[in-house]
């Protein structure tokens, strides 16, 4: 299908990859992965052909179609979002026009005449192709796509040029989607989506047709939509089958194995070494000598690339605050006519990890802003617990910041205590290295500062953080360090995030922002979604008040499910498919427990053998209680490894 041969690229004295070899395959299904800067969005290009390569060469089947998004950049105008879709279809609409004059010919041409016969072959031909390529489905297939990613009907005859640089990339993915080219190059796609229009456009993908390359730091989104990996790594290319889990677990035995091969080099090289020293000088051994310094000169000595170093860091923990954090009772927020929610009641208590999810526009930021105080309810309350003082990090938090102060200094300022190597380190895993550190921050760009400001607030943190999408403008490494640190920190936090994983991982409930209500779940992403009455991993489906009613949020902060329906409770009983990370879990649990298993059924039957020989009526009867307390635990891990083995062969059947 497509494929790179020796394939290199450079930027002036820096090498991108060298002696890359990669053969794309029809309907292969692939990540791209790589550490910032190691080339993965030049390579993008390369396969689009947009870049030339310095070395090598790239060969592609004649015909083949190629649709690439880029990470930003991409401005429409002169149409309205429908129109624009619909331009993919130009050759089907012209087809389509042709038909509707040829019909109009046929009814006023002599049925008996040559000009006839011709203009009915053609017309039964062109319909015959137009009803194969579903021709007349298009406005259909422009209204499922849109929808699917968050274009309200009444979105569709706006202008392109009225929207937003994330909602432009929105438009010209609809457009890639729509086209399926024969494979698609989606650098960053996720980067302008919210949770809901993320998971359709994972199973979209899913069932797409034909092949496609991901750039994405979403793990999650990687594990559910790959089956290929590649990685940029010490200047060349590693193939990896399998999503990006098994990717890690692979690469960490491939460099075991790199490991293990260059200690036995460095004995061979040793060993060569100390036998040409000890016998240079003896003329009776010269030609042994030469023969050990050959040999020495044709080993490829074998290279341990340098990783980066894996940062931990952890907050400087708070002074604790009342149980209570926060309480909200009636709330109501309203601008001008338009209500974003009211009547809403719930509290957060100390240690929560809350995520707030919903739709873009639902009012999710809203929320965060009537906690911290920035803005006034329209009706109710919001109450702060005993002792809890706020630190609000917003998707703009970068114009707060001082534009004339150089960034370490602004940082060692804000945390006068943590050591300035500590500080450097944690700048260098939000990608600010070397020189970058003396900047002013007014140079930067507003991602940058925005990464800049959220490491700041590591450094330095309230009891009660409130964190509006602070995954954006990371890569896995730094949310990686976020994620470790807030999983740490003793006191509360409130968040917004796009990014499933790092849901996952942090929530321990979830307010969900939807219809004007505010609805509590206890647990992660997961849970919430199977309230919703959703197979994790299924094809998503709306989320509305229409489809699953919605509970009153007591004051404990707790959602009372009880209404739920029966089509919801049969979705529970179907099997769905678990979060990658879950999976995981269980696999090794299910490891666990098989090595368990028979060391209990060993251990039942030495004490069986101990029973048989009498030795005191007080060891016979402690013999049996140990007896019966290893049944008892064989009992209960044999049933958890049945009830594991059935989720995962259920997970098997999905797949």
């Amino acid at each position: 299908m497509l494929s790179l041969q020796n394939a290199g690229k450079r930027f002036g004295p820096r090498v991108l990859f060298l002696e890359a070899n990669w053969l794309v395959r029809a309907r292969e299904k692939t990540a791209l992965v790589g550490a910032n800067g190691a080339g993965k969005s030049t390579i993008m290009k390369v396969l689009a052909g947009l870049e030339t390569l310095d070395y090598g060469a790239m060969q592609q089947t004649r015909g083949m179609s190629i649709g690439y998004l880029p990470q930003e950049g991409l401005r429409l105008a002169g149409r309205s979002v429908f129109e624009e879709c619909l331009t993919v279809f130009d050759e089907l609409r012209e087809m389509d026009r042709e038909i509707e004059r040829l019909s109009g010919q046929l009814a006023e041409l002599d049925h008996a005449g040559p000009e006839y016969e011709a203009a009915a072959e053609r017309y039964s031909m062109l319909q015959e192709r137009f009803h194969s390529l579903d021709g007349y489905a298009l406005d259909a297939q422009v209204g499922g796509v849109l929808t699917g990613l968050g274009f309200g009907k009444e979105d569709w005859g706006r202008q392109t040029d009225e929207f937003s640089g994330g909602w432009q990339m929105r438009i010209a993915l609809a457009k890639l989607l729509l086209a399926k080219p024969n494979l698609l190059l989606l650098d960053e796609p996720t980067n302008h989506l919210d949770l809901e229009t993320r998971n359709w456009l994972e199973d979209y993908l899913r069932t797409y047709p034909f092949g496609y390359i991901l750039i994405s730091h979403d793990r999650y989104f990687l594990d559910v939509t790959i089956d290929r990996t590649v990685e940029i790594w010490n200047k060349r290319l590693n193939i990896y089958q399998g999503n990006y889990t098994k990717y890690l677990k692979q690469k960490d035995e491939r460099r075991a194995q790199l490991e293990a091969a260059y200690r036995n080099q460095r004995e061979q090289i040793e060993h060569l070494e100390a036998f040409i020293n000890r016998f240079r000088a003896q003329a009776t051994k010269a030609r042994q000598v030469q023969s050990r310094i050959k040999e020495l000169e044709k080993i490829e000595r074998i290279e341990i690339p340098e990783e980066e170093s894996t940062i931990h860091f952890k907050f400087p923990q708070p002074q604790p605050s009342g149980r209570m954090v926060a309480e909200a009772e009636e709330l109501a927020k309203s601008y001008g006519a338009k209500q974003v929610f009211k009547g809403v009641r719930f509290r957060i208590e100390r240690g929560d990890r809350v995520a707030l999810v919903g739709v873009n526009g639902a009012g999710k930021s809203t929320l965060i802003r009537l906690l911290t105080g920035d803005e006034a309810p329209t009706a109710g309350s919001v109450r702060l617990g005993h002792n809890v003082v706020c630190e609000y990090f917003a998707q703009d938090q970068y114009k707060v910041l001082d534009g004339d102060a150089r960034m370490l200094d602004d940082i060692s300022h804000a945390a006068v205590k943590v050591p300035e190597q500590a500080l450097r380190s944690l700048l260098g895993c939000f990608l600010f290295s070397g020189d970058d550190v003396f900047k002013p921050l007014g140079v930067l760009s507003g991602g940058e500062r925005n990464r800049y400001a959220l490491a700041r607030i590591l450094v330095s943190p309230s009891n009660f953080l409130l964190l509006d999408e602070p995954t954006n403008h990371l890569d896995m490494r730094a949310k990686d360090v976020l994620l470790e640190a807030l999983a740490a920190f003793t006191g509360t936090v409130v968040f917004v995030s796009h990014d499933r994983y790092f849901i996952d991982r942090l929530a321990t409930r979830v307010l969900e922002v939807e219809g004007g209500a505010v609805t509590s779940h206890e647990g992660n992403y997961e849970d919430y979604l199977r309230w919703k009455g959703l197979a994790v991993g299924s094809p998503s489906v709306e989320l509305s008040a229409k489809q699953k009613p919605q509970e009153p949020v007591a004051p404990n902060g707790n959602g009372n499910a009880g209404g739920l329906d029966a089509e919801a409770d049969s979705a529970k009983d179907r099997p769905r498919r678990l979060n990658p990370i879950k999976q995981k879990q269980m696999e090794e649990r299910c490891a666990f427990l098989e090595e368990e298993v028979p060391r209990i059924e060993a251990s039942i039957a030495h004490t069986e053998v101990q029973l048989g020989v009498y030795v005191s009526a007080a060891e016979t009867q402690r013999l049996s209680a140990l007896a019966e307390d290893l049944r008892a635990q064989l009992a209960e891990f044999t049933a958890e490894w049945e009830e594991l083995m059935m989720q995962l062969e259920g997970q098997s059947a999905l797949s």
